[in-house]
């Protein structure tokens, strides 16, 4: 289990015309992310993925350089096994040896942004490769899982007011009991987005859970609004009401409203979350795996989760690999009840791997394949790189 060799490679698909929608990012046309392979000498492989923006679309060819040129080199030669000590070595740089020894961070200038989203997905691929080792899925690794299935949630969710309450009668036809639709700044004003709660609400009836996310484009006046205008309308939590640099601003609107509130997609470690916690400000923790530091950080994420009795529901906008990264952490956490599972025009979810996610009436098994179970195609890979060559 001796690290030979660590690549990445930026993917990019371009989204068909017809399954392309329009939200605050704009016009999503392609999809796009890190993948990160690992070899030992053995000969085994672990995947991972990073991602450069909790949307679908963005360049990645920072993230990559990040990964082969500099994390790369120091993990070769090192014991595959040693996750947390190798997690902290690329967390704290030079001075790893001083965090490792005095028991504290030692962070380098990168603790943040695109040096931690390198790290998450080096960090998943160690794990799949630890759970391939032993035989066993990686969600045994933390304990085995809380529950022998979850309910999944439809996220979606972008047309107007006349359109909404059909596209969302759409996923719950498809066999999900909850689904979340997208607000704010897209709509061009907050009575709009309240308008089109409305409509949702209206057309899924009593009994179908409901998701509001805003991808922090309200200020915390128009939040403020749009949380009392949809108050009627049962909505089991609002995501991400105001900017992630406006954390006052979130502890403001959640202090105004009973409608849980949800963030944590833009965050990275379990530092931010903490410090979320501290003033108030949220009600779901919703670490994205493939950012926020990977699954050793969104563990120490989920257990702030446990301790602060808060929610946990893993950010799972991305490929199959971060999906069943998160699909592990919800498994393993008692916090968590519920996954995303986008219902976007998503190939890295359905055509990078060989193997299927099975959903049945919206709701899906515990994890039972070794490491992630999930081996992405060789021809896929070869098709859709966009820089450095294939992994």
């Amino acid at each position: 289990m001796i690290i030979r060799s660590v690549d990445a490679c930026w993917l990019s698909v371009p989204i068909p015309t017809e399954r392309q929608h329009v939200s605050d990012f704009g016009r999503i046309t392609s999809f796009d992310m890190a993948l990160v392979r690992i070899e030992v000498t053995s000969g085994l492989v672990g995947w991972g993925e990073s991602k450069a923006a909790v949307g679908s679309a963005g360049s990645c060819a920072a993230l990559v350089s990040c990964i082969t040129d500099e994390l790369g080199p120091q993990l070769v030669g090192h014991d595959a096994r040693r996750i947390t000590q190798l997690w902290e070595e690329m967390y704290n740089g030079t001075r790893g040896h001083y965090a490792l020894g005095r028991g504290r961070t030692f962070p380098v200038l990168g603790r943040r942004g695109l040096n931690v989203a390198a790290i998450s997905g080096v960090d998943m691929a160690l794990w799949d490769l630890l759970g391939k080792s032993l035989g066993a899925p990686v969600v045994d690794l933390w304990g085995g899982p809380c529950r022998a299935e979850m309910q999944l949630y439809a996220s979606g969710g972008w047309a107007g007011a006349a359109e909404i309450g059909a596209e969302l009668k759409g996923y719950v036809e498809r066999g999900f009991s909850a689904v979340k639709m997208r607000v704010g700044v897209m709509d061009g004003d907050v009575g709009t987005s309240i308008d089109r709660v409305r409509a949702a609400r209206t057309a899924l009836g009593p009994g179908v859970g409901l998701m509001v996310d805003a991808h922090g484009t309200f200020n915390p006046s128009e939040a403020k609004r749009f949380a009392a205008g949809i108050e009627p309308f049962d909505v089991r939590w609002f995501e991400e009401p105001v900017s992630a640099d406006d954390r006052r601003g979130a502890a403001a609107v959640r202090a105004s409203t009973t409608i849980a509130i949800a963030a944590g997609e833009s965050e990275f470690t379990r530092f931010d979350f903490r410090d979320l916690i501290e003033i108030d400000s949220v009600d779901v923790l919703q670490p994205d795996l493939a950012i926020c530091g990977g699954p050793t950080e969104a563990r120490r994420i989920a257990s702030l989760a446990d301790a602060y009795q808060l929610e946990l529901a893993p950010h799972c906008w991305g490929s199959a690999l971060s999906f069943s990264a998160g699909m592990s952490l919800a498994f393993a956490s008692p916090a968590a009840t519920v996954i995303e599972y986008s219902l976007g025009a998503n190939p890295f979810l359905h055509d990078l791997v060989e193997e299927a996610i099975t959903v049945k009436h919206g709701r899906v098994l515990a994890p039972s394949r070794p490491g992630l179970g999930m081996t992405p195609r060789p021809d896929f890979i070869a098709e859709h790189t966009k820089s450095r060559g294939a992994p």
